[in-house]
């Protein structure tokens, strides 16, 4: 049983939290590993103002992620107006939640940051028109999303946020 262990009693709880019946072999575990294994998708949240410096820290989390090229081709946008928000929210499918979260975050693929950039300093960036680079942009947006996602769901304060968690 070499490099094996046996599972602990949360560990096996988490497993079948998330698999139900069909619990996969146990493996390396840890606090992220269970945060992860613990994490559901929240539709609903309380009204309560987010703590200062919140998105700060989401925004950090998020600039943490991992980065192909490390080209930083994504970018966040935080929407604060209910109108706009509501637009959001309809041209989302009617999805209330978007109305009622205490923060909308939008993370997008933003090539075309780095382009001006370019065209600032006088330099054409050549990797700009391909679909690769668009790729690779929706998928590190997509990868600080995540890191916020999870860095949002394990903050204590932020967490109580959403309704049905505990005080």
């Amino acid at each position: 049983m070499h490099g094996q262990h046996a599972p602990t009693t949360t560990q096996q709880a988490a497993l079948a939290a998330r698999y139900g019946a069909a619990v996969p072999m146990a493996g390396p575990w840890n606090s992220t590993i269970a945060g992860m294994l613990d994490h559901r998708s929240v539709r609903g949240y309380r009204p309560d103002a987010l703590p200062p410096g919140t998105l700060e820290t989401l925004v950090a989390a998020a600039q943490s992620a991992a980065t192909s090229s490390n080209l930083q081709t994504w970018s966040v946008v935080s929407v604060e107006d209910p109108a706009a928000r509501a637009v959001m929210a309809e041209i989302a499918g009617g999805q209330k939640h978007i109305l009622e979260c205490p923060l909308f975050l939008v993370f997008l693929a933003d090539v075309g940051r780095n382009d001006r950039l370019g065209i600032e300093e006088g330099r054409l960036l050549a990797g700009m028109p391909y679909l690769e680079t668009f790729l690779v942009a929706a998928i590190d947006a997509a990868l600080a999303a995540q890191n916020a996602v999870v860095a949002a769901e394990k903050s204590g304060p932020v967490h109580r946020l959403y309704r049905g968690a505990s005080q």
